[in-house]
């Protein structure tokens, strides 16, 4: 990016002369004020800038991106938190538009085999653009369950579960945005929405992206796994370093998110049996703060392993690996690929009955506010290790695997481990290098891995 003549674009990260590596001290800013706050305070040689400093490294949220990101010039070494056009894989009418193209595209040029490991999200139709066709399909399969998501909101707002087209009729004849604002503020029996307890800066996902609020009407998956016959979801973190070529990283943590109320199709109006944001489950009436509703995925896995067997829960993680780089290759062309962009994104995967995962939505904005000290320390291991690979000290070599609890997964092409290599035939058969939900051994694997690059440093010199 050459410097801009107009002077009213803002510069950032101007290094005057000093090479990178040579930088004493990184300033950053962030508006988050949660665990990502601490992490960025606790990390040697950061210091926080306020108000209009000039800073190296910014946290933004999605609004700052919008108004400013096309004004700004960034340094060489200057990293944001996200991608420009980032929505087109987190909003989830882009997705899954994205998705549909995309499975088309291998479908041309694959075959229907390969496009076939597309068929990982529910039958999804953008209202009320292509309402007529989801009528189309509702009729076909009279009494199944659908689920109404607004494309732009988070944390369960404006949600509700239907089974008759009357209950939506209303929200077809444009009287919607004002029945669901009444819907959060007095459910009714079709809502199913909770304003949270968040600071909204903090949660999950894009508000206020687009001004006229559209929805996304998804066949709701009516035989999820059950653990204590409660409904769950997994919260998966991939951090995303560039798109052209795309590299990605998976994190070994992440949660699974439980409801309180056992899961029942005899009551689709009730929010905590169907909902399993933290959100919505802490303003249920027996929530335990202490206790929460989470699982972290290492006893996730376990369970599965003790009930099915390694081998199928092996299965099913690869599934997994599977959705994850499909979906980023299906934005792959699309999004604005820029060196001083990374993303950590937040999947959310719904595993059913037949140990299926299907993708139900990415977060561009995943929540970093800890609903317990449980998960306030896997979120600050999740920051530091993503400070890690974002390197703004430039200590490491690029050629890394593993960083912390990070794993490469994809590098222009699959990743494999170190004891197998990647099976490129298609047949699904490859050793790829992911852990997610193994052991994050990740204090002892930076020790040897910064002592390691140190010896490096020191050889050359």
């Amino acid at each position: 990016m050459s410097r801009p003549k107009n002077q009213n674009y803002k510069g950032h990260g101007f290094s005057k002369g000093k090479e990178r590596e040579q930088r004493a001290l990184i300033r950053f800013k962030t508006t988050l004020m949660n665990t990502l706050m601490d992490v960025l305070r606790h990390r040697p040689g950061w210091v926080e800038v306020k108000d209009e400093g000039e800073w190296d490294f910014y946290w933004c949220d999605v609004s700052w991106l919008r108004e400013n990101f096309d004004h700004t010039y960034m340094d060489e070494h200057v990293r944001i938190c996200h991608f420009r056009n980032h929505y087109e894989l987190t909003r989830k009418n882009y997705m899954v538009k994205n998705l549909k193209r995309f499975r088309k595209q291998l479908e041309r040029d694959a075959g229907k085999l390969e496009a076939a490991k597309c068929d990982f999200f529910p039958k999804t139709f953008e209202m009320p653009c292509e309402y007529h066709l989801f009528v189309e399909e509702f009729r076909k399969n009279p009494g199944i369950t659908w689920i109404m998501k607004p494309v732009a909101r988070s944390q369960g707002k404006g949600i509700f579960l239907f089974r008759r087209l009357k209950d939506i009729m209303d929200w077809r004849k444009g009287t919607a945005c004002k029945k669901f604002q009444g819907f959060e503020a007095q459910p009714s029996r079709y809502s199913i929405s909770s304003s949270g307890g968040h600071d909204p800066r903090n949660s999950d996902d894009q508000r206020d992206e687009i001004p006229v609020e559209n929805y996304v009407a998804q066949r709701y998956i009516e035989n999820p796994y059950l653990i204590g016959g409660r409904k769950f979801d997994l919260r998966v973190y991939v951090l995303v370093m560039s798109y052209i070529p795309l590299r990605a990283w998976l994190y070994r943590d992440g949660f699974a998110r439980f409801s309180n109320t056992r899961f029942t199709l005899n009551s689709i109006d009730d929010q905590y049996v169907h909902l399993t944001n933290v959100a919505v489950q802490k303003t249920s009436p027996d929530y335990h703060p202490k206790k929460g509703c989470k699982w972290m995925l290492q006893r996730f896995r376990q369970y599965l392993a003790s009930r099915h067997g390694p081998e199928a829960v092996e299965a099913l993680f690869r599934d997994m690996d599977n959705i994850f780089i499909k979906s980023l290759q299906s934005v792959q062309k699309v999004i604005i690929s820029d060196k001083h962009c990374f993303e950590l994104y937040g999947y959310d995967i719904l595993i059913d009955q037949d140990l299926k995962p299907w993708l139900l939505e990415v977060n561009a904005s995943p929540s970093l506010t800890a609903s317990s000290q449980e998960d306030y320390e896997l979120k600050t291991r999740l920051l530091q290790d993503t400070l890690h690979v974002v390197d703004m000290e430039a200590r490491l070599t690029g050629r890394e695997k593993r960083v912390g609890g990070f794993d490469l997964m994809w590098n222009d092409g699959p990743v494999s481990r170190e004891e197998g290599a990647a099976d490129l035939s298609g047949m699904g058969n490859s050793v790829t290098n992911t852990h997610l939900g193994c052991v994050n051994d990740r204090k002892k694997q930076l020790r040897q891995l910064f002592r390691s690059l140190q010896a490096q440093k020191k050889a050359s010199s």
